[in-house]
């Protein structure tokens, strides 16, 4: 959420950020700005009545010790109090509307974000590794039919569509891709390993800025008022929602299901594994000073790539255009891994850096230097999602004789060097 000081202070430099999002923005920050003005005027009218209303009171109690008639005072003094409700009651109204506003504004872009207005105006930060020769390429549904790693009919017999069933040695892998992420990002990345609730309230989905823009994406368990988490980022992110950190930073990772209604339109871009309703993910959560974040979203970044690195996997990092920027983050770089079977590049890692604008809807402070306190800075990032991953790893590992090789890196954990 926008620290609405600076939209009173300076609302032309927050349009014209906004403005590199969508120009119709502009006209949300004079209604903003409208409203706060009518909540200020009311609280002002609201604290001089309450002042005027004491000055009253005092006036009935020495009367009333002079033995003397203060009842007109006494209806002065309701009056105030019937004024005093209503204004009350306004003030309410202006705050509420303020907030519901503020909570549907994006955040503000970075000030050194590429200029666009969708994905093809997204550069290309750089790129490692080479793209495999797997000659003929395969997807990875044929892969996985052969080999019998995957269940699409009984996961839809179960689920409906978008949701699978992984099986055998395609369960087995996934698995162990699990632990291996887990493991890469505590023992390497220093980051503390969490496991937390996959049911989450909604103001933990209000804190990472879920709710209430993308309310139709969610699912939610309505008799309990609670949400399956559609990532990772809200329960780890909401951890310290609420308190002052005596200690920054702070870097976590969990492995969590995530839960998402929306799936994609059918089409071979969101064939199989490539959009579901339900999937495995490692998260990447940081939590620190502001003068630090900037260093924070490049080690975060590092750390995604760092995955496909030891797996050997070709991958381009690319960062994203105001146009195409998520609603929460203020800059954000998008890790994808290339896929022969898609021939195209496939998303496996959003590494995002919000500022404060997740701390300030969820009140996540650190105590300054000078004692007071301050609100954090939040990062995340998938580290990383695994079904685009796992498409990957069959498509670039397929061999001639039909098998999949697998990174040196799975061995242990898979507990065999290919699948056959």
């Amino acid at each position: 959420m926008l620290d609405i000081r600076l939209l009173r202070e300076s609302p032309e430099i927050v349009r014209a950020r906004l403005a590199l999002r969508s120009p119709d923005l502009a006209g949300v920050i004079d209604e903003i700005l409208a409203i706060d003005g009518a909540r200020r005027a009311a609280e002002t009218r609201l604290q001089n009545l309450q002042a005027e209303r004491n000055r009253l009171s005092k006036e009935v109690g020495r009367l009333r010790s002079q033995k003397l008639d203060s009842s007109a005072v006494e209806e002065e003094v309701k009056a105030r109090a019937g004024e005093m409700e209503k204004l009350s009651a306004e003030c309410a109204v202006h705050s509420a509307n303020q907030r519901d506003l503020l909570l549907g504004l994006p955040n503000l872009p970075h000030e050194n974000i590429p200029p666009g207005r969708s994905a093809a105006d997204n550069p290309v930060v750089r790129e490692w590794g080479e793209k495999p020769s797997v000659n003929p390429a395969e997807d990875h549904l044929s892969i996985a039919a052969r080999l019998g790693l995957l269940d699409f009919e009984r996961g839809s017999k179960i689920a409906g569509s978008g949701f699978v069933c992984f099986t055998g040695a395609g369960a087995r892998l996934e698995r162990a891709l699990i632990n291996f992420l887990l493991d890469l990002h505590t023992r390497d990345g220093g980051y503390t390993e969490v496991s937390v609730p996959h049911l989450v309230k909604p103001g933990a989905l209000v804190g990472t800025s879920q709710l209430p823009k993308f309310e139709d994406q969610l699912y939610r368990a309505e008799r309990d008022d609670l949400y399956l988490a559609p990532t990772a980022e809200v329960p780890v992110t909401n951890l310290h929602r609420e308190e002052i950190l005596p200690a920054l930073p702070l870097r976590y990772v969990a492995h969590t299901p995530c839960f998402r209604r929306e799936a994609g339109a059918a089409g071979v871009g969101t064939r199989g594994l490539i959009r579901l309703h339900q999937f495995d993910k490692v998260e990447l959560v940081r939590v620190c000073r502001p003068e630090d974040s900037a260093a924070e979203l490049e080690a975060l970044t590092a750390d995604a790539e760092r995955v496909l690195r030891v797996l050997g996997l070709h991958y381009r990092v690319i960062e994203l255009c105001a146009g195409d920027l998520g609603f929460g983050s203020a800059r954000t770089y998008d890790i994808e891994v290339w896929s022969p079977g898609q021939n195209a590049y496939l998303e496996v890692s959003s590494c995002s850096n919000f500022g404060d604008y997740q701390a300030r809807r969820m009140n996540l402070r650190y105590r300054a230097e000078d004692g007071k306190p301050r609100f954090c800075h939040t990062l995340n990032g998938s580290g990383t999602a695994l079904p685009r991953l796992y498409v990957a790893l069959l498509e670039s590992g397929l061999r001639e004789d039909g098998s999949v090789a697998l990174p040196e890196a799975l061995h242990p954990y898979f507990g065999a060097p290919s699948i056959k």
